[in-house]
């Protein structure tokens, strides 16, 4: 039995973290656990992970765990203290992590570690872009902008991956030894397969469909400049790992 962990980064998800992580234990195999890193939310998101700790941490079963961080923030960040709170003090084989807006589908998480425990990969990528994936949660704009990164993507660094975006992975515990995560915001996923792809990791994706948020307001982007400042950010990774950098 491989141990499983999934790292949520929040901040200000107070409405949408507590029926993500039910959705979660609902649906993950034993052994399981979540991870919240939590930026000091403002709203109180890590008072609803704490409340919720106490409900589901019984019978000597640690099932939800709350990291919150008072002088440090960032989704990059925050992603790699819960890969490294995973893994070190925890024991996971196997770490997810995925966005906390409810907009990938948690009932899909095992989906990608099935690809793991069955030994068809070492990273399960979440992709919006192959048969049976769609982005129904993002306008026009966004979609291309999306589709252009991930062609670039491709074509420098190949054609394994056609999600370089996806913020939806799940990985073996061992892949991090060599790959931590780099980057300030979306980016750290195009730098992060690009590198295990050409480190010659077993990479496979699996299917989902992104759905719109119902609560909070959305990190992504406010408007095509906002687009266009992270957008640089993505080309700029893509060539760093096409050098070998």
């Amino acid at each position: 039995m491989m141990k499983t962990c999934t790292v949520l980064p929040t901040f200000n998800e107070r409405d949408n973290i507590g029926p993500l992580i039910t959705r979660l234990l609902a649906s993950a195999p034993d052994p399981y656990m979540v991870l919240v890193v939590d930026d000091d939310s403002p709203d109180g998101t890590w008072q609803v992970v704490g409340s919720l700790a106490d409900e589901v941490n019984i019978d000597g079963r640690l099932r939800v765990v709350l990291v919150r961080r008072i002088d440090e923030s960032g989704l990059t960040s925050a992603i790699q203290r819960g890969i490294d709170e995973a893994i070190h003090n925890y024991g996971a084989d196997i770490v997810t992590w995925m966005d906390c807006d409810l907009s990938m589908p948690p009932e899909d998480v095992p989906r990608l570690v099935d690809a793991i425990a069955e030994g068809r990969a070492d990273v399960a990528v979440g992709s919006r872009w192959i048969p049976g994936g769609a982005d129904v949660a993002h306008g026009f704009m966004a979609r291309s902008l999306s589709w252009i990164i991930n062609h670039y993507a491709m074509l420098l660094l190949g054609g394994e991956v056609h999600d370089y975006t996806s913020g939806f992975i799940a990985a073996r515990a061992e892949v991090f030894a060599d790959s931590r995560l780099r980057g300030d915001y979306g980016e750290y996923c195009i730098d992060l397969l690009g590198r295990v792809v050409r480190r010659g990791y077993r990479v496979r994706e699996v299917p989902y469909v992104c759905v719109p948020r119902t609560e909070g307001e959305s990190k992504t982007g406010a408007n095509l400049w906002d687009y266009l400042t992270k957008g640089r950010k993505y080309v700029a990774a893509v060539w760093r790992v096409r050098q070998g950098r």
